[in-house]
């Protein structure tokens, strides 16, 4: 039996990140895996869309702006530059075993990496990534390191993907941004996960409010921002699935 730690849309939230990863002793004060990890007894899955803060409010706190401004470039310039810092430590952590650390491709990533998409919402957009709106171009190796990524993967018969188990859910096109389908699948067709031959699903993207939602086919886990994670027990026989939760800061 293995122990699968599944990890919701990150969205810039990185000291939570390493706390949930060291509360769970699947990291260590390196940044590192853990034995359990590194043997494979512990796995970790991040479900995708590593940067772009969800808030303005996120922005400040990973800047350190109080009047951060997504259209100042200087501003934009610290906001990509932050993320970048933290996602080479992410990479650092995944490189070091990779067949037991998963981060499956989301939108967000590949818009980032790619430069296709400008993506945001009516109160705040993600440019930090884009020199033609005043941010900076990812390195390379950042680009390269994204769109490697899966957009999914299945444990004993479950599947793990950012949006969704069927394909047109996993391609971040036109089409994908101009629908409601990635929003809402899983309200109008949950039983994509059993006609595409899994017995459980677990997914993110769409933002889980009231927290982490566990229903007869599928999870969905967009929730890390309230301190909110996936923990399932899996082999061929075995199927155990329940909520953990980042332990808070100690107070000084």
């Amino acid at each position: 039996m293995i122990k699968v730690t599944v990890i919701g849309d990150l969205h810039a939230e990185f000291p939570r990140l390493w706390r949930a990863l060291r509360g769970a002793y699947l990291a260590g004060e390196d940044f590192l895996p853990s034995e359990p990890v590194q043997q494979g007894r512990f796995r970790v899955v991040l479900m995708g869309d590593l940067m772009h803060p969800k808030t303005l409010e996120h922005y400040q706190r990973l800047t350190g702006l109080d009047d951060f401004d997504p259209t100042d470039p200087t501003h934009l310039r610290m906001a990509a530059k932050a993320q970048i810092r933290e996602m080479y430590r992410i990479k650092r952590y995944q490189e070091a075993a990779p067949e037991h650390v998963t981060i499956l491709l989301g939108n967000h990533d590949h818009a980032a990496a790619t430069g296709n998409f400008v993506l945001g919402n009516a109160y705040l957009e993600h440019h930090e990534f884009h020199p033609e709106h005043g941010g900076i171009s990812m390195p390379e190796d950042l680009k390269a390191w994204l769109l490697s990524f899966p957009t999914e993967i299945n444990l004993y018969g479950v599947n793990f993907s950012h949006v969704g188990p069927v394909p047109w859910l996993q391609s971040y096109d036109e089409m994908f941004y101009n629908g409601r389908e990635a929003k809402e699948w899983w309200q109008h067709n949950p039983d994509y996960v059993s006609r595409m031959g899994y017995r459980f699903g677990v997914y993110g993207h769409t933002v889980m409010k009231e927290g982490i939602q566990i229903f007869d086919q599928l999870a969905l886990i967009d929730a890390f921002d309230q301190d909110q994670y996936l923990v399932l027990y899996l082999d061929d026989d075995h199927f155990e699935v329940q909520i953990a939760h980042v332990q808070p800061l100690p107070i000084q």
